[in-house]
């Protein structure tokens, strides 16, 4: 316990990001029970309300209460984001471990591919598919599974063409370990910090992308509070009460910042992990 310790001081990042997380995450699966508010309940008769003891962020433009669809959106969010990546990780890890691994035709073809949809920024992309598929959440998470699994399949790829060539992957082979069990006991635990660090740092470009996609209406669609949908609906509104946006906007931000603090602790603490295994 005392080691940990320790490494949490010697690494502010994950420390920081670790206690943002338990926050953003506790808040995503209970929040909505704690709400003050319905966020869905229209009440013309408070709407562009400024903060109060009753509305703490204010109300919008129909007299919903800002904090509670705020709270409410985060499970939309924040939990749309988690569920992205992990498909994304199941479906990218597993190509890029056999492609690695077994090379050949088969490693070429996923290659190629690869490239081929790499030629196209990830963002354009996934306005384009989402765009065709019909602006609605779940068409949102199709669209970034499709662009975000090919990181996923080519980082671990790349990994993997260099752990294969280490004695204890000889070893494997020459004990005539089927593929599988190579893979799944020796190449997948050595990838896999990489993989989480650079999850916790791709849930805040891929919330960053599912907020942009709403707000230029290819996402969450009205009366649904999603943060990116209440920058959109905040827009007209925003020289009169700036609030619409801005809490919002702050959600985004703290969120994408909480998971770059915690990608980049995990990055430091594996590296640290690493090094004392060497040595």
């Amino acid at each position: 316990m005392k080691v940990k310790k320790i490494r949490l001081l010697h690494n502010p990042n994950l420390a920081i990001g670790s206690l943002l997380a338990t926050i953003l995450f506790g808040m995503m699966l209970f929040g909505s029970s704690f709400i003050p508010h319905d966020p869905f309940q229209i009440d013309m008769g408070n709407r562009l309300q400024q903060a109060s003891s009753v509305h703490w962020f204010g109300t919008d433009q129909l007299g919903r209460d800002i904090f509670s669809r705020i709270v409410y959106g985060a499970k939309l969010t924040i939990g749309l984001g988690l569920l992205s990546i992990i498909l994304a990780i199941g479906i990218g890890v597993p190509i890029g471990l056999f492609s690695g691994y077994i090379g050949g035709r088969i490693d070429a073809v996923f290659m190629r591919m690869i490239d081929g949809i790499l030629a196209f920024p990830d963002f354009i992309l996934a306005i384009a598919i989402a765009g065709i598929l019909g602006p609605n959440l779940t068409n949102i998470v199709i669209a970034i599974i499709l662009v975000r699994w090919i990181t996923y399949a080519r980082v671990v790829r790349s990994l993997v063409l260099v752990e294969k060539e280490k004695e204890y992957i000889l070893v494997s082979k020459i004990s005539h370990s089927s593929t599988w069990k190579t893979i799944r006991m020796h190449l997948f635990p050595q990838v896999l910090p990489e993989v989480i660090a650079m999850a916790a740092i791709d849930i805040g470009k891929v919330i960053l992308m599912i907020s942009a996609l709403s707000y230029i209406g290819l996402g969450a669609q009205a009366p649904i509070p999603e943060w990116g949908a209440m920058l959109n609906d905040g827009r007209g509104y925003f020289q009169v009460v700036p609030s619409l946006m801005i809490y919002p906007g702050l959600a985004i931000m703290i969120t994408v910042l909480t998971c770059n603090l915690l990608g980049d602790g995990l990055k430091d603490h594996f590296d640290i992990r690493k090094g004392s295994d060497k040595r």
